[in-house]
C-alpha cells in the first residue's frame, strides 16, 4: 500500500493508522529515559507535538495491546526499554489554554482544559481513592491534580504518572505579543495558579508519585521568570546528544526522497533539483554545534513533499504561510524600539549575520530582556529565526528565513513590492530578458529605498532583494539557488526553468559585482563605458562547467552584473566560450 505524506499531522497514532511516512527518531525515546525532568524548546512546525504524542503512545499503560502495531517498524519497537507502556501519562497541551483578557478567566481556561485530561485518565484507568471511593473533581486544576497524586501514591497497585506538557510557554507567549504585559507578570507571579501547578508537579516528582515530567516550548521566558516554582527542571535544548530529535538530518531527507520516488514513481531526473531546493529553503539549522551537520525543518520538508507526491511537480510558493506569523515576535519588538529593531533587520537583510553573546545564549533570561537590544539575537534563534553561524555570529538558517526578514525589510522601509511590477514580469515570462527584468527592479525597487540604505548596502543586498521580488512573480515557472556549492565555489544566484513548464531546462549563472558610489567615482569612467572585468569571468566560467556536468542537456547562459551604488547598473552576458 502506497504511504501518504501527511503534512501537519502531529497524532502518532494517525501517521501509523494512515500508513503515513515517517522518520524514525525512537532512538530518543531510549535516551530520553536517562534525563530527569527534561525541557526541550524547538521553534514552532519542528515536530514538538508529534514527539509528544509519540511518547504518550510509548508509555501509555493502556495503549500495552496496540505496541507492536505502533511501533514494531522502530526502533525502539526493536529496542524496547523496561518502562513501556508502563505509566498513567497525563498530556496537557497549554497551546489549547485561550490568553483572555484577565488572569481570572486565563484561570478558567487552564482549568477546564486541564480537568478534562484527568476526568479522562481517572475514567480510563478506574483509579480510586484509598478507601475506594471515586474520585470528586472540583472546578480547580490544581485541587484535582493533588487529588490525583494523592490517590496514586496512596494505592500502590496503581502505575505512577508521567506527565507531558506540550507547548507550555504557548498562551503566556501571546500575552506578549499581544502587548499585554502586566497580563503576563501576574501569570508568572510568585501567587499564581500557574507557578502553583508547576510547584505541585515538582512535588510530585519528590514524592515520587510522578515517574518523569517532559516539557516542550518555544522560549525559555516563562519558565525562567518561574524559576523558584521549577527549579528542577533539565534543559536539553542546547545538548548535543539531543540536536537532532526534531528536524531531520540530511541522511533522513534522502531516505524520505529515495521512498518518495520509488512509491510514486517521480521521475528520476527531476531528483537533483528537488533536493537541492529543499536544502536552500528548510536546511541550514544549527542549534548546538555550528560545525555539525545542519538540520532541515521537518515540517515544511513535509509540506514540500505532499504537493510533490500529489502534483509531481515544485509548489509555486516554497515557504508555508504558517511561519510567517513568528513576524507577530519582530513587530512587538519593534513597537518597543523601532530604532533598534530596524537597525537589527538591516543588518541581516544586508549581510546575514549578528553577534551574539554565547552567555546569553546559555543562561537564563526573562521577558525584559527578551526586549533588550543586546539579547534580540538570542530571542529570535530560540524563535527559530536566527540560527548558529559560528561562535560569534547568528544567520538567517536558509531562504525561507531570508525571504520573510526581506519582507519584513520592506515593510519597515515602507517598499512597495505589490502593485507595480506586473507588466515588466508578464513582458518577461513572454521573452525572458534578464537586463530587462533587472532594469524594472533598479527603476521601481531600488530607487524607492531612502538614501542612507546606500552607505550600507553590497552585492548580498542586491543578490537577495532581486531573487526575493522575482519569487513573488515568477515562482510558477522557475525556481533560484542561492549561493550553490560547486568545486570552484557558491554561485550567488542562478534562475532554473521548472521541470515541468516552458522554460524547462533553463539555467541562468548569476554573479553580483559591488562597487560604492564612492568607489564608483574613483574609476573616473561612466556606466556606459565601464567594461566588463574578465577577471570577474573566470568565477563564473568555473561554476557553469561543473552545472554543464551536472546537466549536459540545459540551455546555460551566464551573466556578470555590476552594481554602482545608487548610481544605476550593468548587465553582461558572458560568452559560454570564455
Amino acid at each position: 500500500m502506497k504511504k501518504r505524506v501527511l503534512y501537519g499531522t502531529a497524532n502518532y497514532e494517525d501517521i501509523v493508522k494512515k500508513n503515513g511516512y515517517f522518520v524514525d527518531k525512537t532512538v530518543y525515546i531510549e535516551k530520553l529515559e536517562d534525563i530527569e525532568n527534561p525541557v526541550f524548546l524547538r521553534p514552532r512546525r519542528f515536530g514538538k507535538s508529534l514527539l509528544c504524542r509519540m511518547l504518550e503512545c510509548y508509555y501509555d499503560i493502556n495503549q500495552r495491546d496496540d505496541f507492536e502495531r505502533l511501533f514494531g517498524h522502530t526502533y525502539i519497537g526493536q529496542h524496547p526499554t523496561p518502562l513501556r507502556n508502563s505509566f498513567l501519562v497525563l498530556h496537557l497541551d497549554f497551546s489549547m489554554v485561550e490568553p483572555k483578557e484577565s488572569v481570572i478567566d486565563i484561570e478558567k481556561h487552564f482549568d477546564l482544559m486541564c480537568n478534562l485530561k484527568m476526568k479522562t485518565l481517572v475514567a480510563q484507568n478506574n483509579i480510586m481513592l484509598c478507601d475506594k471511593s471515586s474520585i470528586v473533581f472540583t472546578d480547580n486544576s490544581l485541587f484535582n491534580l493533588q487529588l490525583l497524586l494523592h490517590a496514586i501514591e496512596s494505592n500502590k497497585d496503581l502505575p505512577r504518572l508521567y506527565v507531558i506538557i506540550d507547548e507550555y510557554d504557548n498562551f503566556a507567549n501571546q500575552l506578549i505579543t499581544a502587548h499585554k504585559d502586566s497580563l503576563y507578570h501576574e501569570l508568572t507571579a510568585d501567587d499564581s495558579f500557574l507557578k502553583t501547578f508547576f510547584k505541585t508537579l515538582k512535588y510530585g516528582r519528590k514524592m515520587g508519585t510522578i515517574a518523569n515530567v517532559l516539557i516542550t516550548g518555544v522560549l525559555p521566558i516563562t519558565i525562567d521568570d518561574m524559576a523558584s516554582g521549577y527549579n528542577i527542571a533539565n534543559f536539553l535544548t542546547l545538548d548535543l546528544e539531543f540536536e537532532a530529535m526534531l528536524g531531520f538530518t540530511s541522511t533522513e531527507v534522502t531516505q524520505l526522497l529515495d521512498e518518495i520516488y520509488r512509491d510514486y514513481k517521480i521521475d528520476p531526473a527531476t531528483r537533483t533539483l528537488v533536493e537541492a531546493l529543499i536544502k536552500n529553503h528548510y536546511n541550514g539549522y544549527h542549534f548546538v554545534n555550528p560545525e555539525g551537520e545542519a538540520l532541515y525543518n521537518s515540517t515544511l520538508v513535509m509540506y514540500f513533499l505532499k504537493h510533490l507526491c500529489r502534483y509531481k511537480t515544485i509548489p509555486a510558493r516554497l515557504n508555508d504561510q504558517n511561519l510567517k506569523t513568528e513576524l507577530s515576535w519582530v513587530r512587538r519588538l519593534t513597537a518597543s524600539n523601532p530604532q533598534n529593531i530596524e537597525e537589527f533587520v538591516d543588518q541581516l537583510s544586508l549581510y546575514n549575520n549578528t553577534p551574539y553573546d554565547n552567555v546569553f545564549l546559555v543562561e537564563k533570561f526573562n521577558m525584559f530582556q527578551f526586549f533588550e537590544k543586546r539579547f534580540f539575537p538570542v530571542s529570535f534563534f530560540y524563535l527559530g529565526m536566527l540560527t548558529l553561524r559560528d561562535y560569534f555570529y547568528l544567520k538567517l538558517p536558509n531562504l525561507n528565513m531570508q525571504q520573510i526578514f526581506l519582507e519584513y525589510f520592506n515593510e519597515i522601509h515602507q517598499v512597495d513590492v505589490s502593485t507595480r511590477y506586473a507588466p515588466i514580469m508578464q513582458r518577461f515570462v513572454n521573452a525572458p530578458n534578464l537586463e530587462f527584468l533587472f532594469a524594472g527592479y533598479w527603476e521601481h525597487y531600488v530607487l524607492q529605498l531612502p538614501e542612507a540604505i546606500f552607505q550600507q548596502v553590497n552585492e548580498n543586498f542586491y543578490r537577495t532583494t532581486f531573487y526575493e521580488l522575482c519569487s513573488r512573480y515568477l515562482s510558477h515557472w522557475f525556481v533560484w539557488h542561492v549561493e550553490r556549492s560547486y568545486p570552484q565555489g557558491k554561485s550567488d544566484l542562478e534562475f532554473v526553468g521548472k521541470y515541468n513548464e516552458k522554460f524547462a531546462g533553463l539555467r541562468w549563472v548569476i554573479e553580483f559585482k559591488y562597487y560604492s558610489n564612492t568607489k564608483f567615482k574613483e574609476l573616473k569612467t561612466s556606466i556606459e563605458k565601464f567594461k566588463l572585468i574578465e577577471t570577474d569571468t573566470q568565477q563564473i566560467k568555473g561554476y557553469v562547467e561543473g552545472l554543464k556536468k551536472e546537466y549536459p542537456e540545459a540551455k546555460i547562459s551566464q551573466f556578470v552584473i555590476y552594481c554602482f551604488g545608487n548610481q544605476g547598473f550593468k548587465v553582461f552576458e558572458v560568452s559560454s566560450e570564455l
